[in-house]
């Protein structure tokens, strides 16, 4: 099945591009160098669904994410909310479509008022609502219990919660407004493994309850795993693979993400000594020179000319593939990720 026939999607990225002038001056006597951080970036996501994206450090994934909310503005390409194209749509035009769409960002310390009581922080959304005083203090005990948080939260300040009781109001604010999308932006980087465990159960709960399609960005290949129906691997802006978690977790067929596959440790120490590593040689390419043809052909083990001549096209299948030499069984990747891990921890 096609990924661009899944249907209905709740939200549809076509040929999405984000370009950013650097080291311009104020004259224009110097010319701006342009750096691509998204490049033609393009998949959908149905309703009650959670789309993955993963790569390393500066791929693009959090510009993508930004994008898509309309907190940065895209180059090229459209965003499609529910059908309804928001690209070009200005701030009054956009602030009624805020509802359906919501963020969590990785540090809920920053992104939390801290002279706000929580209760006031959940009021804040809630005012897109319209609700009178008596509904809304209902919906702000709804919200906390939801999040498996305890009533008198509600009246403390964020600096008196734990990381990942401040991240659970978070996830509560971004729900507050019964939201179509919400982008998870690395929402369990910061926090113990334990504690990751029990937000990652929270927000599949949720979803299932609220029927909410998610993009979940994380550089976590088992994290992303556990929470994903389906995953896109980025490199240097692009999307190089994409298809069902599991598919692309047991059959891996780019390098990348057979070099990404590998580096995951196994649970058995025996075949954690045993299994052959794919290591990447070199760094990460700059945005503002990328190579010619496929951007990861430097750090590439199956590199040939045509690479270089050619920037090889994603394919439009479940399971694509950008590469002009896929591996067609997933033999070089021998690693599987094992989310069991994260399925213990409860609470936070």
């Amino acid at each position: 099945m096609s990924l661009h026939n899944l249907t209905p999607p709740v939200l549809d990225v076509r040929n999405l591009s984000k370009v950013f002038p650097i080291g311009s001056n104020l004259l224009g006597t110097k010319p701006a160098q342009m750096l691509q951080a998204v490049s033609d970036v393009s998949f959908r996501v149905a309703q009650g669904e959670t789309f993955g994206l993963v790569g390393e450090s500066g791929c693009g994934k959090s510009t993508l994410g930004r994008c898509i909310l309309r907190l940065i503005d895209p180059t090229q390409g459209e965003v499609l909310l529910a059908g309804t194209d928001i690209t070009h749509l200005n701030a009054a035009e956009m602030r009624p479509l805020r509802q359906d769409l919501q963020i969590v960002f990785q540090d809920p310390m920053s992104s939390l008022h801290p002279g706000m009581t929580i209760r006031r922080i959940l009021a804040e959304g809630l005012r897109l609502l319209k609700l009178d005083a008596q509904t809304e203090a209902a919906r702000i005990a709804e919200l906390i219990s939801l999040v498996q948080l305890p009533a008198d939260v509600a009246d403390r300040y964020p600096h008196e919660l734990s990381g990942g009781q401040r991240q659970r109001i978070g996830i509560a604010r971004a729900i507050s407004v019964n939201p179509k999308v919400i982008v998870l932006d690395e929402p369990v980087s910061a926090l113990d493994v334990s504690i990751q465990a029990g937000l990652l159960n929270l927000l599949r709960s949720l979803q299932e309850r609220l029927n909410i399609a998610y993009v979940f960005i994380a550089h976590d290949l088992s994290v992303v795993r556990y929470v994903s129906d389906r995953i896109g691997v980025m490199y240097l802006g692009r999307i190089v693979e994409t298809g069902r978690a599991s598919d692309l977790f047991d059959n891996p067929r780019h390098p990348y993400t057979q070099a990404l596959l590998s580096a995951i440790p196994l649970a058995d120490p025996r075949a954690e000594r045993k299994r052959a590593r794919t290591v990447l040689e070199g760094d990460l390419p700059s945005p503002l020179n990328p190579p010619s043809g496929c951007s990861f052909r430097t750090r590439c083990p199956r590199a040939r000319p045509l690479c270089a001549a050619e920037r090889p096209l994603l394919e439009d299948t479940a399971h694509a593939v950008a590469c002009h030499f896929p591996d067609p069984a997933g033999t070089e990747a021998t690693a599987r990720a094992t989310p069991s891990t994260l399925q213990t921890g409860e609470g936070a």
